[in-house]
C-alpha cells in the first residue's frame, strides 16, 4: 500500500499539525490530497503516478483547453478574477486613467455584434497597401509601429544589452514562420499539421478576397519551408554567447545582403541607428537571400496571410472560428473554441497588462504573502550559499565569484512598485481593431524611446495576475507575480514540508536559472562574461550533458522523445531547485526531527508536494508541440527526471536497484 493510501487509513491515530486545527489548508488535512496516489504504482518505477495516479485518472481536460493541471487551475482562477475586474471597469465610473482605459478596451472586445458587422473592413487598408507594395515597401509594412502585418521575416526587439546591461540594445532575430517551430515544416511527424496549415492559409486568403487563394497558399507554404531550412533550431538558439553578435547596420548588410535593412529600421522608428545585435547570423544570410529572390507575388501573398492571421482574433466570428480550427484544434488538439470572455482577458492583458494588474492587485492580493515569500527566498539563498561552498567539483576561485553573484541576486514579489501609465493610448469602446493597433504602437514607441535612457530597474516583464515566474539573467533578478502565491504552490495554512516541496522548489528553480547552462554565463551585474575557470566550465558541462542524456531517454508519447539539450536549462533548474528546497526545509527544523503526519515523513511530504504540483494532462498534439517548441520537459518528466538524482528520495521511499527510475549512486547527476 502506498504511503498516500496508508495515510487515509491511519489519519485518526497519527500526529496532526496544531496550527492547522482552526484554519485548514485548501488541499487535504495538511496540504496534500491523500486520495491522489495510485496504489498499484511503485515510487521507484513511476513516482509521478505513485503520487497522483488516481487523481490523473479522474482528471478530464476541458474541451476548450489543450491541457489542464495545477498551474492551469490557478490560471483559470486568475482569468475569472480578471474578468470581474474588467467587467467592473466597463460598468462603473472609473477614477483613474488606467481604469477608464480598461473599461473601454473590454467593451470594445465584448461587443460581438459590432465586431461581426465590421467583419474584415478594419483590415482592408492594410491589405490594399500589401497588394501595391514592392519588396522594399513590404519590409516597411512588417515593422511599422502603427500596426504591422504579422510575423516579419526578421523580428525586432529592444532589451538590455547583454555585454553592457545598464543600457538598451536593438536586437534582431530570425522570423518568417507561421508554424510553431521549424520542425513542423521539416519533420514527417508533423505532416498532418503542415497540411492543415496549408488549408488554413488558403481559407484566410479566400476570406480576405485574395486572388487565386489555392495557388497562393501553396506558394506561401513553400516560401516558409525555405525559411525553416535556413533557420537555426531552438537548441542552437539557447547559447547566450553565440546569439549575441553586435554589429553596425553596414556589417549587417554585408552579412545578409539583398534585404533592405535601412527601410526596415526606418519604418520601425529607428532611423539613424547604426548599432544592432544579431541573434542568429547564419540564418540571417539564408533568409535574406530567400527574401531577395522570391517572386514578389509570393511575398505579397505571404504578407497578406500574415496580416489576416494576426488580425483574425479581433475580427468577426468567421475569422475567430477559422483560428480555432487551425491554431487550437489542428495544432494543439483543443476540441472547442476558447470562450470569448477568456480570449478577451488574454487580449486585455496583452494590450495593457499592468493596467489590469493594478486593478487585480487591489482586489485579490493579500499583502502578508509578500513578507512570507521574502523570508523563504532568504532561506533558499542561504541554502544555495552553503551548497556552493560544499561543491567538490568547483574551484575556490569560481566558488567565490558564484557567491558574489548570489549576493547580488534580487527578487521582485507580487507587483511593480510603479505602475505603467496607459493614458497615452486612445482606447475606445467602439473600435476593437484600432485599439489593438494603437496599443501595439504605444508599447513599441515606449520601448523605442528607452534607447537613450538609463535602464528601468523597476520594470516587470510579467504581469501580477500571471501564474508564472521568471529569472532575468541581464538583471540577475527573479520576478514572482502575485497570482502564483496561492495553493497548490503556496498555502500559509499547509504543512511547511509541502510548501517547501512546491513553492520552495519553484523559488529555488528560478534562483538556479542564474547558474544553469545559459544563466551561468552572466555575472552578478547581469553582464555576459566568462567568470569560470576553464576546468570548472568543463566539469559543469560534463555533468550537464549527463543530465541531458537522462532526459533524452524519456519518451512521453510513442515516437517522440524529450530533447535533453533543448530542455537542459529548465531541467538543471528543477533539479537544483528541489535540492535547495530540501536543504532549506532541513535547516528550518533547527536540528529537531520532522513530525510524521498521516503516516508520512517530512521528506516524503516534501517530495509529494513537488510531484502533485505538476499534476496535469495534455492532449497528444499539444504534447508533441511542447516537445519541439518548449524548453520545459513535460510534467511527468519534471517529476521523475528530478527525483531519481536526489539521494534523499531513495531513502524516503525505499527505492531499490531494478526499479525503473533507479540510478546507481555514482551515476546520479549532481550539479548545484
Amino acid at each position: 500500500m502506498s504511503p498516500l493510501r496508508l495515510a487515509a487509513v491511519l489519519a485518526a491515530c497519527l500526529i496532526a499539525v496544531p496550527a492547522l486545527a482552526q484554519d485548514a489548508p485548501r488541499y487535504g488535512v495538511f496540504g496534500l490530497e491523500l486520495d491522489a496516489g495510485d496504489a498499484r504504482a511503485k515510487a521507484g518505477d513511476n513516482f509521478y503516478r505513485y503520487a497522483q495516479g488516481s487523481a490523473l485518472d479522474r482528471m478530464q481536460i476541458p474541451a476548450d483547453r489543450p491541457r489542464y493541471g495545477a498551474f492551469d487551475t490557478l490560471a483559470a482562477l486568475s482569468e475569472q478574477r480578471v474578468r470581474k475586474v474588467l467587467d467592473d471597469a466597463a460598468s462603473r465610473p472609473q477614477t483613474t486613467a488606467n481604469g477608464r482605459a480598461m473599461g473601454a478596451l473590454w467593451r470594445s472586445y465584448m461587443d460581438q455584434k459590432r465586431v461581426d458587422a465590421l467583419d474584415i473592413k478594419p483590415l482592408r487598408p492594410l491589405l490594399d497597401q500589401i497588394r501595391a507594395a514592392d519588396r522594399e515597401k513590404l519590409t516597411a509594412l512588417m515593422v511599422r509601429p502603427e500596426g504591422n502585418i504579422g510575423k516579419g521575416v526578421f523580428e525586432t526587439s529592444i532589451g538590455r544589452d547583454r555585454k553592457t546591461p545598464d543600457r538598451y540594445a536593438i536586437v534582431l532575430n530570425q522570423g518568417g514562420l507561421g508554424l510553431p517551430d521549424r520542425d513542423y515544416y521539416l519533420s514527417p511527424q508533423f505532416a498532418m499539421q503542415k497540411g492543415a496549415y496549408r488549408e488554413h492559409i488558403e481559407t484566410l486568403l479566400k476570406m480576405a478576397g485574395w486572388p487565386k487563394p489555392d495557388l497562393a497558399a501553396s506558394a506561401v507554404l513553400a516560401l516558409e519551408t525555405r525559411f525553416a531550412v535556413a533557420s537555426w533550431p531552438r537548441r542552437q538558439q539557447r547559447d547566450p554567447m553565440t546569439t549575441w553578435n553586435p554589429m553596425t547596420v553596414g556589417q549587417l548588410a554585408t552579412l545578409a545582403p539583398g534585404f533592405p535593412w535601412r527601410a526596415w529600421l526606418d519604418s520601425a522608428g529607428l532611423k539613424g541607428r547604426e548599432a544592432v545585435v544579431v541573434a542568429e547570423p547564419g540564418a540571417f544570410t539564408g533568409i535574406a537571400s530567400i527574401y531577395a529572390n522570391a517572386a514578389i507575388d509570393d511575398l505579397r501573398a505571404w504578407a497578406a496571410f500574415q496580416a489576416v492571421d494576426k488580425a483574425a482574433p479581433y475580427l468577426s466570428k468567421r475569422f475567430t472560428d477559422a483560428e480555432h480550427i487551425f491554431h487550437d484544434k489542428a495544432l494543439r488538439g483543443q476540441l472547442e473554441p476558447t470562450p470569448r470572455w477568456r480570449r478577451g482577458v488574454a487580449m486585455a492583458e496583452a494590450q495593457a497588462g499592468e493596467a489590469v494588474g493594478q486593478l487585480y492587485v487591489a482586489d485579490y492580493f493579500p499583502p502578508e504573502a509578500k513578507a512570507q515569500m521574502e523570508a523563504m527566498v532568504g532561506e533558499l539563498k542561504a541554502a544555495l550559499r552553503a551548497r556552493i561552498g560544499q561543491l567538490g567539483w568547483m574551484s575556490i576561485a569560481t566558488k567565490a565569484r558564484a557567491r558574489t553573484k548570489l549576493e547580488a541576486f534580487t527578487v521582485k514579489i507580487a507587483y511593480p512598485d510603479e505602475w505603467r501609465d496607459y493614458s497615452g493610448v486612445n482606447f475606445t469602446a467602439d473600435d476593437l481593431y484600432g485599439n489593438i493597433v494603437r496599443g501595439r504602437a504605444f508599447d513599441w514607441n515606449r520601448r523605442r524611446a528607452r534607447l537613450d535612457q538609463p535602464v528601468d530597474v523597476n520594470e516587470w516583464r510579467m504581469t501580477p495576475q500571471t501564474v508564472n515566474a521568471y529569472y532575468d539573467p541581464s538583471a540577475n533578478e527573479m520576478i514572482l507575480p502575485a497570482a502564483i502565491l496561492q495553493p497548490p504552490l503556496f498555502d500559509p495554512r499547509a504543512d511547511p514540508a509541502v510548501n517547501y516541496g512546491a513553492m520552495g522548489a519553484v523559488l529555488g528553480h528560478e534562483m538556479i536559472h542564474g547558474f544553469d547552462d545559459p544563466g551561468r554565463r552572466f555575472d552578478g551585474t547581469g553582464r555576459l562574461a566568462d567568470w569560470w575557470t576553464n576546468q570548472d566550465s568543463q566539469r559543469f558541462s560534463v555533468r550537464a550533458r549527463r543530465l541531458a542524456r537522462q532526459y533524452s531517454s524519456f519518451e512521453p508519447i510513442t515516437g517522440a522523445r524529450v530533447n535533453g539539450m533543448l530542455t537542459l536549462g529548465e531541467n538543471i533548474a528543477d533539479l537544483g531547485g528541489l535540492q535547495l528546497a530540501l536543504a532549506a526545509y532541513r535547516a528550518s527544523l533547527k536540528g529537531q526531527p520532522a513530525p510524521v503526519i498521516n503516516g508520512l515523513s517530512g521528506e516524503q511530504r516534501l517530495f509529494l508536494g513537488w510531484a502533485q504540483l505538476w499534476r496535469g494532462k495534455s492532449r497528444d498534439d499539444e504534447l508533441r508541440r511542447q516537445l519541439v517548441n518548449d524548453s520545459h520537459s513535460p510534467n511527468a518528466e519534471r517529476v521523475n527526471g528530478v527525483v531519481r538524482n536526489i539521494d534523499a528520495w531513495y531513502e524516503a521511499f525505499g527505492v531499490q536497484p531494478g526499479e525503473a527510475l533507479y540510478v546507481p549512486v555514482r551515476e546520479r547527476v549532481r550539479i548545484w
